[in-house]
């Protein structure tokens, strides 16, 4: 029995397009100068995805279309699809009915070196990635989690390797959530959460002013200033501080406000050639997905 994943939405759309562009070109660029080109997707959910298609009525150039439901494809079956192909692709997936389907899709590409890890994300990374060699593989991880569970030390333990481009599916609406307006909001649960996603607390520092509040002591509670867009500038100095280059985000969705999302695009390897190539492929994509 198939196992429904469901998402849908202009911005997942536009999100998987962007990575299939880039996961194209990269191999293309990429596949006769390293032996081994990898795709890792740490949270790879089934490789197929649920749509709900609205009803659109009849007008003068098309007939009338009735609401349906289609299966389209997710991460996973986009990277299998790839051609030229990789090497070697890496699911990994925590929930066991996913990886169940993840499996399923891998046994139907026998002659691919698919390999399905059933664990929380970031323990695979940060082990797997850990004293890895790089020398002769490159590799595209998509961080796609399903709000805000990416730790700080999965960055590091990517930013490491000098080898990986990663794409990171950043939640803004989630971080306005945690990071309250009024400090004296913030639950211990919250701020704990918030530490481990930026790698310390000098976030409650940066993001929060005692200009205007509390009383003549200084002994109230502290005002975060930053609205979304000025959160997201404070992500990407925060991805900078890792990553030799970070492109400015494209913030999802595109047509409609709120902007819930930030796809961020982060290259871990510092030589001139490597951050050039990604900027030629990436540019042209992400400017691409800003018009649409």
């Amino acid at each position: 029995m198939p196992v429904d994943h469901e998402f849908g939405g202009q911005h997942t759309e536009l999100k998987l397009s962007i990575i299939e562009k880039y996961l194209r070109a990269f191999s293309t660029a990429l596949q006769n100068k390293f032996s081994d080109l990898w795709y890792i997707d740490a949270f790879a959910g089934t490789g197929k995805r649920t749509v709900k298609v609205e009803a659109r009525g009849e007008d003068l150039f098309d007939a009338e279309v009735p609401e349906s439901v289609e299966q389209r494809r997710g991460s996973a079956q986009i990277a299998i699809d790839i051609r030229p192909p990789f090497h070697r692709l890496i699911f990994i997936e925590s929930k066991q009915k996913y990886c169940n389907a993840l499996r399923e899709l891998a046994a139907q590409h026998p002659d691919r070196d698919i390999m399905v890890v059933e664990e929380d994300a970031n323990l695979s990374i940060q082990k797997e990635l850990k004293g890895s060699e790089w020398k002769s593989a490159r590799a595209v991880l998509f961080l796609d989690p399903y709000g805000m569970e990416v730790d700080w030390e999965t960055l590091v333990a990517i930013a490491a390797t000098k080898a990986i481009d990663v794409w990171f599916l950043f939640s803004l609406s989630g971080l306005y959530r945690q990071a309250t307006r009024k400090s004296d909001k913030i639950t211990e649960e919250k701020r704990a959460a918030l530490t481990k996603m930026f790698g310390s607390d000098q976030w409650e520092r940066e993001l929060y002013s005692d200009k205007g509040q509390g009383d003549m002591f200084g002994g109230g509670p502290t005002q975060r200033e930053f609205d979304v867009k000025g959160l997201e500038r404070y992500v990407k100095r925060r991805l900078e501080t890792l990553f030799p280059k970070v492109f400015e985000p494209l913030a999802l969705p595109v047509d409609k406000a709120p902007q819930r999302f930030s796809l961020f695009l982060c290259i871990s390897n510092d030589e001139p050639k490597a951050v050039g190539l990604a900027t030629r492929i990436a540019s042209h994509i992400l400017k691409a997905g800003n018009s649409s």
